[in-house]
C-alpha cells in the first residue's frame, strides 16, 4: 500500500513550479499503477498552451475558474467546480485560468516521471525508459 499526504508531496521534489501553473505529482511512474496523479493549480488570469502528443489526461477542477479551447476546432469550454474534461484524443489546447487559481486532479496515462514540463510546442516527452 502506498499512502501519502499532500501537504508532504508539496514541501518535496514532487512539486513541479512554472510561470503559469503548479503541479504536485502524488502517483508517478516509478509507484508501477499505470498512470499518474497530479493536483495542479493553473494561476488565474494565465495561458497556458498544452498539447500532450504523448500522454492522454483527465482533468477534474476542484476549485476556481477559467477556459479550455480546443485549438482544431476553436471551441472554448467553460472549467468550473465540477467539470471533467479528458483529452482522450491528445487534444491541443489552451488552458486558461480565469478570476481565481484552478485547483484541478489530473490523471496521466502513460504516467509521468515527475519533472515533466511543456516543451516549446506544450508537449511533454515521451518517457521510452
Amino acid at each position: 500500500m502506498i499512502v501519502r499526504n499532500l501537504k508532504d508531496c508539496e514541501a518535496s521534489e514532487r512539486k513541479v513550479v512554472t510561470e503559469t501553473w503548479d503541479s504536485t505529482r502524488m502517483i508517478l511512474k516509478e509507484d508501477q499503477m499505470g498512470f499518474s496523479f497530479n493536483i495542479t493549480t493553473i494561476y488565474a488570469g494565465t495561458e497556458t498552451h498544452i498539447w500532450y502528443q504523448n500522454h492522454l489526461e483527465s482533468v477534474y477542477c476542484m476549485s476556481g475558474n477559467g477556459e479550455i479551447e480546443t485549438l482544431a476546432d476553436g471551441k472554448i469550454y467553460k472549467i468550473e467546480p465540477g467539470t471533467l474534461y479528458i483529452l482522450d484524443k491528445n487534444d491541443e489546447h489552451m488552458l486558461r485560468g480565469g478570476t481565481e487559481d484552478m485547483k484541478m486532479a489530473c490523471v496521466f496515462n502513460p504516467p509521468l516521471t515527475g519533472r515533466e514540463v511543456h516543451d516549446e510546442n506544450g508537449v511533454y516527452p515521451a518517457d521510452l525508459a
